[in-house]
């Protein structure tokens, strides 16, 4: 929850439990847009219902505006921002095997435990498969070890990997994120469905 507790404003015991609250929020707004039920992420994939874009490239856009605004005001260092080591290929390979789960479970690991909180089955079944994933994954990392570290692009932010300004990247993604909109209501006309 940010550098609250490393700036001594909040104790280690309050910044848990913020974050269990924040969590039982985001939980409740996910339940509350549909988010719990498997055939809305499914019906991202096969174009019926884009909801899911739109909330979270909101979401993105939202988060993207206020910490440029903060920037500009001076209440948050963007130096300071942490960004995640990218790793291409596993990136790219992660993308494709998690967009396969999504697909043919009808969840992200997010909904899914939305899902689990109001009794769903196919969703308790996700999250067990879930779990197995990670023991796998964790068991036999020194098989896929290399594949994993390969492509390492260390610490990019879009703007510093293009040379623009954070101001110009955030113009860029709100407006792709209007063709996105624009796309995601005409799949939505493309391929209509009745009832789910």
């Amino acid at each position: 929850m940010g550098p609250l507790v490393v700036y001594e404003v909040i104790t280690e015991n309050t910044n848990l439990l913020l974050a269990f609250f924040i969590g039982i929020g985001f939980g409740f707004v996910l339940e509350q847009a549909g988010f719990s039920s498997s055939r809305k992420l499914a019906g991202m994939f096969y174009g019926y219902d884009t909801v899911v874009l739109k909330v979270f490239f909101t979401g993105a856009i939202t988060a993207m505006l206020g910490l440029l605004f903060f920037s500009l005001f001076g209440w948050v260092d963007l130096s300071l921002v942490y960004v995640n080591e990218t790793f291409m290929h596993s990136a790219i390979l992660g993308g494709v095997v998690m967009g396969a789960g999504f697909i043919m479970g009808g969840f992200c690991p997010g909904t899914s435990f939305c899902g689990a909180a109001i009794g769903k089955i196919d969703a308790w079944v996700f999250i067990i498969g879930l779990f197995i994933g990670v023991f796998i994954f964790g068991e036999g990392y020194s098989l896929w070890e290399d594949v994993y570290k390969a492509g390492f692009l260390g610490s990019p932010k879009i703007s510093e990997y293009f040379g623009i300004s954070e101001g110009l990247t955030v113009l860029l993604v709100i407006i792709a994120a209007v063709f996105m909109f624009w796309g995601g209501e005409w799949a939505e006309k493309k391929f209509p469905r009745e009832e789910y």
